[in-house]
């Protein structure tokens, strides 16, 4: 279980909750809501809404496995911002996985 990492900073931040979310469920496509709230220092409803936002616009689905949710990325769908024009989630995804990526 993911540990809270200290105080949530106030004012702005580079990440947005969606993608903070994103991120996590790709690393762990069968996370429980709780563990990704954990390490997101989010709220486990605000989780849920974060989820089904996602499912909504086509960039996350879900499978029943038993008790528990499978997830799965739609990994090629482009990201909505215009500035991001023609960026997809894979990308974005890629970048967060460069930064947890040890230097050599």
């Amino acid at each position: 279980m993911a540990e809270p990492r200290g105080p949530a900073p106030t004012g702005w931040t580079f990440l947005t909750n969606h993608a903070r979310v994103l991120a996590a469920i790709s690393q762990d496509p069968g996370t429980r809501v709780r563990d990704i709230a954990l390490r997101c220092q989010l709220t486990e409803r605000a989780v849920q809404r974060i989820i089904a936002e996602l499912e909504a616009d086509g960039y996350l689905t879900h499978t029943r496995a038993g008790r528990s949710n499978r997830y799965r990325v739609a990994s090629g769908t482009v990201l909505r911002h215009p500035a991001d024009s023609g960026l997809t989630v894979a990308d974005l995804l890629a970048l967060l996985a460069l930064h947890d990526t040890p230097p050599p």
